[in-house]
């Protein structure tokens, strides 16, 4: 029978899976964070399009669907570590092809089977998996904090990854290395840190995996929370949307069109908006309980799509880089208090289905709109568009989260 770790109520220390799963959580966002800086400015390299670059984009959230929706539902049947091995394995299937060539069906077949994150933020079945493991050895008064904590190490980890990218492939550029090489040394490097990741889940111990229970759960391994999980997924799925208009990448490529942003700076802008994201997810857990966990993620988020509307509008450089910063000073306090409320809403072993379905309605959200983005940046007249359709979406969001959740908010009892 496997062993369940415990924790005292009052405790602030982690156990050893605890300490794995937030070294694997600020490895693998270090690698998503340097990726994202690159990834678009490599593929316009080797020759591709706005447009087959945004179709490319959406092929490769459309394969990190279909890849989390098997491993995560069959996660806590199948063994939780497991799954998570087989994650980082398809990294680096994916991550190897990306780097050795540059035909478009290759890059297609290897972003549609593979796990590779184009935004910098999760993807693939590892997050539903980690919360669904962190939540059970856990005591339910310290998750909302250690969701908070967790999340500031994958944004700290982002945020030095966007610096160290974009700064080494300036780097290894005024060592006489072309762009397009210098970007595939990033791409090598994020296949590297799957097979890093598959060493470190190894170590993981059975403590993590899933109650028997678990086994007897229904079609989407979820029974009876079914119809809490589907309202909230159908919400993170327009939240996702909208967001991916924004992607990092493709704001990245935005910077670079419109005002002429070289790699290094690129990534120390994407290095203090992820370090001020992360930052805002500890302001959350104070926030949630004073006023519960759904009131925390609508008049947080409100503001922050203001501002990302904002962003296209400004006259010069710094004006831009300033209220993109202002914007994810505050984006990510709703990141916390959602993972938090999804975990206390359903039985425990719903948690890795159920972080699993909304994860997966996130990403599917996602797929759509950097196929749409693409060809808007292309355009420099329509280039703000993806920030208003973005900001516009997300503030549609907000209000109608409120009105579905606000009467079942539980708040948080946490000390």
């Amino acid at each position: 029978m496997p062993r369940k770790l415990t924790h005292p109520a009052n405790s602030t220390s982690l156990g050893r899976d605890d300490r794995l799963l937030f070294a694997t959580r600020a490895a693998r966002m270090f690698s998503y964070g340097f990726l994202s800086v690159v990834l678009v400015l490599y593929l316009a390299g080797l020759g591709f399009s706005e447009g087959r670059i945004g179709l490319l984009l959406t092929l490769t959230l459309v394969g990190d669907v279909l890849v989390s929706l098997w491993i995560t539902l069959h996660a806590d049947r199948l063994g939780r570590k497991r799954m998570l091995v087989l994650g980082a394995g398809l990294m680096v299937a994916a991550g190897v092809p990306f780097a050795l060539s540059g035909d478009f069906t290759v890059l297609v077949l290897a972003a549609t089977f593979g796990v590779i994150s184009p935004s910098g933020n999760e993807v693939g079945p590892f997050l539903a998996i980690e919360q669904a493991a962190l939540s059970q050895v856990l005591p339910e008064d310290r998750r909302t904090g250690v969701f908070a904590w967790y999340h500031l190490a994958g944004a700290f980890a982002t945020a030095l990854g966007a610096l160290a990218g974009g700064w080494t492939a300036q780097a290894l550029q005024a060592s006489g290395l072309t762009p397009v090489a210098s970007y595939r040394v990033l791409v090598f490097a994020y296949a590297a840190v799957g097979l890093l990741l598959a060493a470190l889940f190894v170590q993981v111990s059975r403590a993590v995996e899933a109650p028997s229970a678990s086994a007897a759960g229904g079609r989407w391994g979820l029974h009876a929370s079914k119809g809490v999980v589907l309202r909230l997924s159908a919400l993170f799925s327009l939240d996702a949307f909208a967001g991916g208009f924004v992607i990092q990448s493709l704001v990245a490529y935005w910077f670079h069109r419109r005002f002429g942003v070289e790699p290094g700076v690129l990534g120390t802008i994407f290095f203090a908006a992820n370090l001020l994201a992360g930052l805002s997810a500890l302001y959350a857990v104070r926030l949630a309980r004073q006023i519960g966990l759904i009131r925390t993620m609508v008049v947080t988020h409100i503001p922050s799509n203001v501002l990302l509307i904002l962003v296209p509008l400004m006259p010069n450089l710094p004006l831009a880089i300033g209220v993109l910063l202002l914007r994810f000073s505050i984006s990510q306090m709703d990141v916390p208090t959602r993972q938090a409320y999804t975990m206390q809403v359903v039985a425990p072993d719903e948690r890795s289905a159920a972080a699993g379905v909304t994860g997966i309605a996130r990403t599917t959200g996602a797929a759509i709109s950097p196929m749409l983005a693409g060809p808007m940046l292309a355009v420099p007249a329509f280039a703000g568009l993806p920030f208003f359709i973005a900001g516009g979406l997300k503030l549609l969001y907000d209000l109608l989260l409120y009105r579905s959740f606000r009467a079942s908010d539980p708040g948080t009892s946490e000390k």
